[in-house]
């Protein structure tokens, strides 16, 4: 599973000072760096270096600064890992390419150039504000068969906490969470039900999703713009 690499991958990054998160805006790992604007790192994982994964970061370059791509490195060397082409390949696309052993040591088989790739400046700040604003690290880059905790599914299960103990009104849960008017009013994942004007109660989804991910009613969460909605 591409997710045994993450960890690996992320320690690496860490050491050279990125704060690196998993599965942000539908990519493996998105690194930063420093302020205003921070430095974007994007490494997308798979279990062996191959042409779906240059196609990949082929996807995501122009969201960040330097892209990455990292696998595996086979048993006994034959991989893609010891092909000059692919490495060759690596180099002309602007990727860098890590190789990770079986006891989770992190290789550099190719660094990353000096020059950026183009930019998409709406995709790259996407992927900034959903990184800064997530609490914590909650998903293992590679996952793809759970919902991905997103920071928007955060302040929800945030909202839902506050509700779990009966019927509240708006107001009352605005201190601890800014957004939550636009969280229950929209109702993404069916959590919420309004029972009169301002007040509203958590259905049975709601209490099953905490019960999958149990909240901790104090945390505060700060607001996040209208855009963030795509990675719900």
């Amino acid at each position: 599973m591409e997710t045994a690499l993450y960890l690996p991958v992320k320690r690496f990054l860490e050491k050279l000072g990125f704060s690196a998160k998993g599965e942000v805006g539908g990519c493996d790992v998105v690194a930063l760096k420093g302020d205003d604007p921070p430095i974007v790192v994007i490494c997308e994982l798979k279990q062996a270096f191959n042409l779906e994964l240059l196609l990949q970061a082929v996807d995501r370059a122009g969201a960040c600064d330097e892209v990455w791509v990292a696998a595996s490195l086979s048993v006994r060397g034959k991989g893609r890992e010891s092909d000059a082409r692919y490495r060759n390949l690596c180099r002309r696309l602007g990727f860098g390419m890590l190789g990770v052993t079986a006891s989770g040591q992190v290789e550099v088989l190719v660094p990353p150039p000096t020059t950026a790739p183009r930019k998409n400046p709406k995709k790259r700040s996407r992927l900034v504000i959903e990184h800064q604003k997530r609490k914590g690290d909650p998903a293992a880059g590679g996952s793809t068969r759970a919902p991905i905790m997103t920071a928007y599914r955060q302040q929800a299960l945030a909202c839902a906490s506050a509700l779990s103990a009966g019927p509240k009104r708006v107001r009352e849960l605005r201190p601890q969470i800014p957004d939550a008017a636009k969280i229950l009013q929209r109702n993404v994942y069916g959590w919420f039900d309004r029972a009169e004007r301002g007040v509203y109660t958590l259905t049975t989804a709601g209490h099953a999703a905490l019960r999958r991910w149990p909240q901790d009613i104090h945390m505060t969460t700060a607001p996040l713009p209208d855009r963030d909605m795509v990675n719900a």
